[in-house]
């Protein structure tokens, strides 16, 4: 059975920084795509860094550019994502997905397996 366990959420203050983590079990890590998307409330959910664990090619959203990196520990099977200058739009849910292709970055479509998600909101 495939899992995807979030953790890491919480309040932060703008302009600071936050590390989620996600960990994984049931699939191949090293064939799989990680990916890290958000839903804000009133809009719908978003990729905002996935990451292929095949050739480790990322895509990131031009609104987290530069600020949101992925990274993963593959011996610990945890994908990672850390989030610096954090802005009061990163506020939502932050879900971890696994995709077995990579399909155009975030393209969610590609993503069949998702974790239950964790809260983070970033206050003024």
């Amino acid at each position: 059975e495939v899992q995807l366990v979030e953790s890491g959420g919480g309040l932060v203050q703008t302009g600071g920084s936050l590390r989620l983590s996600c960990a994984t079990s049931g699939f191949i890590f090293d064939d799989f795509t990680i990916g890290w998307f958000r839903k804000a409330p009133g809009k719908e959910r978003e990729g905002v860094s996935c990451m292929s664990n095949v050739d480790g090619r990322t895509f990131s959203p031009d609104s987290v550019k530069g600020r949101f990196t992925i990274s993963s520990d593959k011996a610990k099977r945890k994908v990672y994502l850390q989030m610096n200058s954090l802005k009061a739009a990163g506020t939502g849910v932050y879900f971890c997905a696994a995709a077995a292709v990579w399909g155009s970055g975030c393209a969610i479509a590609y993503f069949g397996f998702w974790g239950q998600g964790t809260q983070f909101t970033v206050s003024s």
